[in-house]
């Protein structure tokens, strides 16, 4: 089929090359890249990560034939539950076996086809231009088969061109299907070892198929870009899409993701699966999330334990969390209960206004720093093929320095507006927690959140502290401010300089908080949507100016177009009026003449 050039864009991202149509046909957002470098990043530590594992589970199989050659091996495998080569988990339990027999299983798990460990095969489940496919068959050493997936045939009409338009590799590594991305996930369950969701808007309605498609030890990337929705603006929507209730806070754009990821282990427990997290971040305008999909039914009843509510005073700053369920030991396994609450009286502690509650969230950390550490390090060691490497490099610095069991953060502007003070810098706030003998970090989502596990009664106390050396006007006595002044501090707190009080990055002077590169840099109009003066926020006024002349001239040109082709009918269809017809044709407009006068 022949194209146009004129009517496309040659956009060049990585090593991929596509052909964007100028009407906006097909979603595309340049923004986007920090996103999918991320991902390749990611997916490079998986393929790794996946090897070593792979090779440590042949080695523990060989010692164990080794030693005892007579044993049934297929009973041992079976209650390892360990991976298995295209990283499915046997999932046996309490000797079960293979239906052919533990001999027939034995004999199977040794045969030298199933030592070889198989290239990850990857679905896009919304691919849209089939940029983020193309990327990943180009770039990604030792990747298997990419199947890119969208249910508009405009969007695989443009990602088919876009693999021929980037040559013979392109083709035979990615397939493009026009397909409802959910109904072949639920028909392909546990065939892919990297599943990509990265829709326009929520990805609920694609959690329950996504997470039966991974294998067994495969990562799940999630992204979700309806940040009103998950940080509290709509919480009856956010309930009815991801099962938790979202409050608004500060620690809002954390609080995304933990619901993300709760929402996702949800899903993953109604299949006797569950997740684990090896990178959260929020960056742009989204959030996204990288974890590892595995089955255990036993491993499941820890679900409980990762899931929180908390409590936010709606006077002042301060938050708790409570464990859905807790376990205690009983002989030599584990009992589950239900969790001990309330964590808060009716009234805040601190400032005497009610609570409000929300969740449940995630509260199992949310990054695997051994993951992070590898990710960051691979980073830098291909710094030249990643067009972002300043933003994702700065990212993962930040989370690799977060405090793990720590979840949400206090604001230290927040803090101070509480009081209407001036705010201490964040220096002499950290080393004030530290010198406490507590710990504290940073966060990445934001370069004003403190992370630590000092309990509010300490953060008051040191705000107190900094009080005293920096008066205050007086407010209210009903004031939040003013009620948490009132009460003396029962801390003795050191504001000197603690060695710890910057971070590594800090001191190595490193970047972690990066400015937009460039402006109207966010999301973007859905594709097929006609672009209008209401879109200026989104794309500025030069863009929705150049489109909307565009849309003009090219309007006025069909217009002209269409008005020479009914003129050219017309002469048409008069010569070809004869003589006999002319009084049938003179009835007939007259009919019509009546018919729209009346």
């Amino acid at each position: 089929m022949e194209i146009d050039l004129n009517d496309y864009t040659v956009v060049k991202e990585g090593e991929a090359e596509i052909l964007m149509h100028k009407k906006n046909k097909v979603f595309f957002n340049k923004a986007q890249v920090n996103n999918r470098d991320m991902s390749i990043a990611v997916m490079r530590a998986y393929i790794s990560k996946r090897k070593q594992e792979h090779e440590a589970m042949l080695s523990k199989r060989a010692r164990s034939s080794g030693k005892a050659p007579e044993k049934d091996v297929s009973s041992e495998v079976s209650k390892e539950e360990t991976p298995t080569e295209n990283g499915e988990d046997n999932g046996k339990t309490n000797g079960e076996t293979s239906q052919d027999g533990p001999k027939e299983a034995a004999k199977t798990t040794y045969e030298p086809a199933r030592r070889e460990l198989k290239p990850p095969r990857v679905l896009e489940a919304l691919s849209a231009s089939g940029l983020r496919a193309l990327r990943y068959a180009r770039e990604v050493e030792g990747i298997g088969q990419v199947v890119a997936l969208d249910n508009d045939p405009a969007s695989v009409e443009a990602c088919q061109r876009n693999l021929k338009f980037n040559g013979l590799m392109s083709t035979s590594k990615v397939e493009s299907h026009l397909t409802d991305a959910r109904v072949h996930m639920l028909t392909n369950p546990k065939e892919f070892d990297v599943v990509d969701l990265d829709p326009y808007g929520a990805p609920s309605i694609f959690l329950d198929s996504a997470v039966q498609s991974v294998a067994d030890g495969g990562l799940l990337m999630c992204t979700a870009t309806d940040m009103a929705v998950l940080c509290g603006a709509n919480g009856e929507v956010c309930y009815s899409k991801y099962g938790s209730y979202p409050l608004k806070g500060k620690y809002c754009h954390e609080m995304a993701l933990r619901i993300l990821l709760a929402s996702i282990e949800s899903h993953a427990n109604r299949y006797k699966r569950y997740i684990v997290p090896v990178l959260s971040v929020q960056m742009d305008f989204y959030v996204r999330v990288f974890v590892r999909v595995y089955t255990s039914a036993s491993a499941m009843k820890n679900t409980p334990l990762k899931l929180s509510y908390f409590y936010q005073c709606i006077g002042c700053d301060s938050f708790h969390l409570q464990s859905v369920g807790r376990s205690l030991p009983k002989n030599k396994s584990v009992r589950y209960q239900a969790g001990v609450g309330p964590v808060v009286p009716q009234d805040c502690t601190h400032c005497g206004k009610k609570y409000n509650m929300g969740g449940p969230i995630w509260s199992a950390p949310m990054h695997d720093q051994e993951w992070v550490a590898s990710i960051l390090n691979g980073v830098k060691s291909m710094k030249d093929r990643y067009p972002a490497y300043d933003k994702i490099c700065s990212v993962l610095t930040t989370i690799s320095e977060e405090l793990l069991d720590v979840p949400l953060f206090l604001s230290l502007h927040s803090l101070s507006g509480t009081l209407k003070c001036t705010s201490p810098s964040a220096a002499m706030f950290r080393s004030a927690v530290m010198n406490a003998k507590y710990r504290v970090s940073g966060s990445h989502v934001t370069p004003l959140g403190i992370k630590t596990d000092a309990p509010m009664e300490v953060i008051w106390d040191i705000m107190r502290c900094w009080v005293k050396n920096h008066p205050v006007k007086a407010q209210s006595p009903e004031h939040p401010g003013s009620v948490i002044l009132s009460k003396e501090p029962s801390l003795q707190v050191d504001f000197s300089r603690h060695v710890g009080s910057l971070s590594k990055a800090q001191v190595k002077k490193e970047a972690r908080f990066l400015p937009n590169p460039e402006k109207h840099w966010g999301p973007k109009i859905r594709a097929g949507r006609q672009i209008t003066s209401k879109h200026v926020s989104l794309i500025g006024h030069e863009a929705v100016n150049d489109h909307l002349n565009g849309h003009k001239e090219a309007g006025a040109q069909e217009e002209a177009g269409a008005q020479e082709e009914a003129e050219g009918g017309k002469e048409e269809k008069q010569e070809d009026v004869s003589e006999d017809d002319e009084p049938e044709l003179k009835r007939q407009k007259t009919e019509e003449d009546i018919a729209s006068t009346s």
